[in-house]
């Protein structure tokens, strides 16, 4: 399925909606950011009041992260603040006022508090996310928490094709680019595609 249908797809369903929030979940590497931005140019154009909400703004802190012994673990579901993401899911949701929400910065490796507001007047929500579907406490505490939900997998070859070149445009080299992915990115792309709740869309082809 294409932007375009995707985008009528979400305009049929939202019909009506003065909020509407939209799952983009999948494996890293799969390209939900892709989609999510394609997505909200899509809808934008289309008249409509669109944000993203990337689950990555709430990444704990390198600090936190090491003194749980889990830095090296980086992206896996545990190093990530789930109440807070959860809290603010539920904000956007009931649409009562302004939501701050963070922004992972990417060149710093952190996550900035209150960096970017979700207007009242803002109708379509995408929340973009590797675990927003993973069937796992306290992560399957999110179930319902969509009006809409899109699951992308195009398959693990892909995605470990995706991951290693993700790390060779990062400047590494193939020894350490392979170690980084088969060390965290690839078993967290297996732990979600091996227990995730069913989505309301399956794409295999973006």
């Amino acid at each position: 399925m294409n932007v375009r249908a995707l985008t009528d797809e979400i305009l049929k369903r939202a019909a009506g909606a003065a909020r509407f929030v939209v799952a983009i979940a999948g494996p890293p590497g799969a390209g939900k950011s892709t989609l999510s931005e394609a997505l909200a140019k899509a809808l934008v154009a289309a008249g409509e009041k669109t944000a993203v909400l990337p689950m990555d703004g709430f990444h704990m802190d390198n600090a936190v992260l090491e003194e749980k012994g889990l830095l090296a673990r980086k992206g896996a579901p545990e190093t990530f603040d789930f109440r807070s993401f959860l809290s603010t899911v539920v904000a956007v949701r009931a649409n009562d006022g302004e939501v701050l929400v963070p922004i992972f910065d990417r060149s710093r490796e952190l996550a900035i508090a209150s960096a970017r507001v979700v207007a009242p007047e803002t109708r379509i929500i995408l929340v973009e996310g590797n675990y927003l579907m993973l069937d796992e406490a306290p992560w399957n505490r999110l179930d319902g928490a969509f009006d809409f939900s899109i699951f992308i997998d195009p398959g693990l070859e892909v995605i470990e094709r995706r991951l290693l070149q993700r790390w060779f445009e990062h400047g590494y080299d193939d020894e350490t680019a392979k170690a980084k992915a088969f060390g965290n990115d690839i078993p967290n792309a297996r732990r979600v595609l091996g227990s995730c709740r069913p989505a309301d869309l399956v794409i295999r082809d973006f």
